[in-house]
């Protein structure tokens, strides 16, 4: 059974009406998961991470910047030029990040094969550091870090389709042989980085796909190109950053793919995962911005975990 990892908090984080990563994302991925299709998933409310599993992969100074702050109902404080803070934030932000290390928990003990987390705010873009590009904590990377330091995994993949590059997660995990980092993102775009020349310590793979490339391209460059460095890697588990916004119809990118492209690529990391990790793979929502294809998206990879 597919465990779908989610909770209210997760809708409360609220920057502003006009910001793309709003609210309604969350409320429209769940609308189409409400549906007979998915009567099977085994719904959990996520836990809220904890500062000692945050701290393995933010610093101090981070992690209280975004837990202590004391906002007044209705404040907003920006963080960088896209990035704010509502007085929901950082209750979603903990539950966000506690779902992936529950997921991992799940998966490696045998409690269920594979898990979703339908949550927010987003994790890719946060560094160590620093909250950007509308994330405020690393979740991919605190659920690796779980893996490693709690299980003792010597090889955990991140696969990352979001149509922008996984700047923080690369950054946190550049020196870190354990994580192998494999990325097909949209090149030019923010955040500007993901350079195919970026290699970390031989962990990390980034592959460019121009404005415009269409299911062809993205399936061939994972087809021929990264999939095979995720399997030479045999990694014991599989995380996904799974982003849908190189969908035709996303307003922040300009990739040409469509939910039967987020159904393909699915179904390849479900082999991986098959092939080396037992079949245990945690998939976690990253970007998706137009809420019809998000929602069309979401479901055929959904669908896709179900069906395995």
């Amino acid at each position: 059974m597919l465990r779908l990892y989610t909770h209210p908090a997760c809708l409360q984080h609220d920057p502003g009406p006009e910001h793309p990563e709003r609210p309604a994302r969350l409320d429209a991925v769940l609308r189409a998961l409400d549906h007979d299709r998915y009567a099977t998933l085994d719904r959990i409310e996520a836990p809220r991470a904890t500062r000692k599993q945050l701290l393995r992969v933010h610093s101090a100074d981070h992690v209280a910047g975004i837990l202590d702050r004391q906002l007044a109902p209705g404040e907003l404080l920006q963080l960088d030029e896209d990035t704010l803070l509502s007085p929901g934030s950082a209750e979603a932000a903990l539950r966000a990040a506690g779902a992936t290390v529950a997921a991992v928990d799940a998966v490696m003990g045998g409690t269920s094969e594979h898990a979703f987390c339908a949550v927010r705010p987003p994790g890719h873009h946060a560094s160590a550091d620093r909250a950007m590009g509308f994330c405020l904590f690393n979740n991919i990377a605190v659920a690796a870090a779980h893996a490693i330091a709690v299980y003792g995994l010597e090889r955990v993949a991140i696969a990352d389709f979001d149509v922008h590059h996984g700047n923080g997660t690369q950054a946190i995990f550049e020196h870190e042989p354990r994580v192998l980092f494999a990325s097909s993102h949209q090149s030019p775009l923010y955040p500007d980085s993901g350079s195919e020349e970026e290699c970390g310590v031989g962990n990390i793979v980034n592959r460019h796909l121009p404005p415009d490339a269409g299911s062809q391209a993205f399936r061939e460059l994972w087809e021929h190109d990264l999939l095979p460095r995720l399997h030479a890697f045999q990694p014991q588990l599989v995380l996904v950053s799974a982003g849908f916004d190189a969908h035709r119809n996303d307003p922040l990118a300009d990739i040409q793919l469509d939910a039967e492209d987020y159904a393909w690529i699915t179904g390849r990391l479900l082999q991986l995962a098959h092939a080396h990790a037992d079949g245990r793979l945690v998939s976690t929502l990253e970007g998706g911005y137009d809420l019809a294809a998000l929602a069309s998206s979401v479901a055929a990879h959904v669908g896709e975990l179900i069906a395995d």
